[in-house]
């Protein structure tokens, strides 16, 4: 029996509006599954669930007086702990701010509480979310795999991965630079969507004026994402890369006919570094679904100089975010933020110049590959996921990685593009380890990436071999 905390986040919302499922009801199921499953896991790093329970209150009688409701109205929602949220702990990943509790929610949870949902927790990340294969920080520790918690879930939004898997919420925050959403939703078999730069305002990045960071949904499908983004998505004026966008796109997808698109896929852009098994799953996953496009070609759009001007871009922005903290408390800063500005740091004028002239020069060449092809469609992750204690993928086919970033080739360089790139699940790996597909959109082209996503989604889930993978959650349960 499908317990309500497994419900998608639409047909949730569905059932609360013809009250058929109260927003207590929902929030008392995922407060169960957070206390059974999170102590294998430790995807939820803490909670409030008195002030949740309250506002379930609140929203239940809303519903019972027939008041018209907003659009995630009675939804439990998990915000990763980079995202300030009033009277809530958020530690950032960092001793530095382990009693911090914030006076108020920060433009991205205040709209999703304006919206209806309802805050129950926040989700583990790396210390200051500098982290793309495990989520662990020192005040928090390791989040582990709910399909095998041997293994890391990926980072840095790794807590809001784990917890959509195991059913804690139906919704969750995330954030992204070099695959932070991508990555975490891959290991657990989720979905997410890096947004088109600018699309998801934020006050808080410090360099506005880049594509390099982003704040996105997280979710179980891509319709649950689009719901998402129909809140967080629109202009603000503290972001200077903002603009105006008609949200109801994102709440109602489009209807895609993927036997009209024409569809270029590439296993590793020509470069980057893919496991050698995770090649070998892509190309059977392929042969299992390219038929149902009109066209589907190979075509590996170059970008060889990406990595080098990610990890320069990298470099300066951890310098603008971190060093006043490397200069006063660098003996209590992780060995990611260390590392990441003593790189910036060691960077000359020419370096940056050079960076900043070739991600132009990349940018433009990149989205002349929409003028023939209406999606771009690459394995999810290049790796399967390693032992929880590996921070850092180091080597990849018996190849050295050149720096920590190196191996995540496959979202960082899309990073820079500041496309739309959707997260969706594919079955699992060789390894039995949930696998997914990156589709990258043409620029602000987010709903339609999606509504793409969304067909896929429904043509995997008709093959078993495609379909979302789900965990045993048996061997996590806690019993009382």
């Amino acid at each position: 029996m499908t317990e309500p905390c497994d419900l998608s986040a639409v047909e949730a919302r569905r059932l609360i509006g013809a009250k058929r499922l109260s927003p207590s009801e929902l929030l008392e199921s995922c407060i169960a599954r957070i206390e059974q499953v999170n102590p294998a896991v430790n995807a939820v790093v803490a909670t409030c669930c008195e002030r949740a329970r309250a506002e379930a209150r609140d929203a239940t009688e809303a519903v019972m007086r027939g008041d018209d409701l907003p659009p995630l109205h009675g939804l439990p929602l998990g915000v990763k702990d980079l995202n300030d949220t009033e009277g809530l702990v958020t530690t950032y990943g960092s001793p530095l701010y382990r009693d911090h509790i914030p006076e108020t929610d920060e433009l991205l949870v205040a709209r999703l509480r304006r919206a209806g949902a309802i805050v129950l927790g926040k989700t583990a990340t790396p210390e200051f979310g500098a982290g793309g294969n495990t989520t662990v920080n020192p005040v928090h520790g390791y989040t582990r795999n709910a399909f095998d918690v041997s293994r890391a879930c990926g980072g840095s939004s790794g807590g809001s991965g784990v917890a959509l898997a195991c059913g804690m919420m139906p919704l969750c925050t995330g954030s992204d630079s070099g695959g932070s959403l991508r990555k975490p939703a891959t290991f657990s078999g989720v979905t997410a969507i890096r947004p088109t730069t600018g699309l998801v305002p934020s006050e808080r990045r410090r360099i506005g004026y880049t594509n390099f960071s982003v704040q996105g949904p997280m979710a179980r499908t891509a319709e649950d994402c689009g719901l998402m983004l129909s809140v967080m998505a629109g202009y603000d004026v503290t972001d200077p890369l903002s603009y105006q966008v008609d949200t109801r796109d994102f709440r109602d997808l489009p209807e895609v006919d993927l036997s009209r698109l024409r569809v270029a896929v590439s296993v590793d852009f020509g470069w980057a570094p893919v496991e050698h098994g995770i090649r070998k799953v892509f190309e059977a996953r392929l042969a299992r679904f390219a038929s149902a496009f009109a066209r589907c070609e190979r075509h590996d759009p170059g970008l060889e100089s990406a990595l080098d001007v990610f990890w320069t871009l990298r470099g300066i922005s951890f310098i603008a975010a971190h060093h006043e903290r490397y200069r006063t408390h660098r003996d209590q800063l992780g060995p990611n933020i260390v590392t990441n500005v003593e790189a910036g740091l060691a960077m000359t004028a020419e370096q940056i110049a050079w960076a900043h002239a070739e991600h132009t020069r990349l940018y433009r060449s990149f989205q002349r590959l929409f003028d023939a092809y209406d999606l771009l469609i690459t394995p999810g992750q290049p790796i399967t996921p390693t032992a929880v204690e590996q921070r850092n993928v180091t080597e990849i086919n018996g190849e050295r990685m050149k720096n920590y970033m190196h191996a995540s080739g496959l979202t960082s360089a899309l990073t820079l593009m500041g496309n739309p790139c959707v997260s969706i699940p594919c079955g699992l790996d060789h390894t039995g380890m949930p696998y997914g597909l990156q589709i990258c959109g043409p620029m602000k082209g987010d709903a339609f990436a999606l509504g793409a996503a969304h067909a896929l989604e429904r043509l995997f889930a008709a093959d078993p071999d495609l379909a979302r993978p789900v965990p045993d959650l048996t061997g996590l349960r806690v019993h009382g």
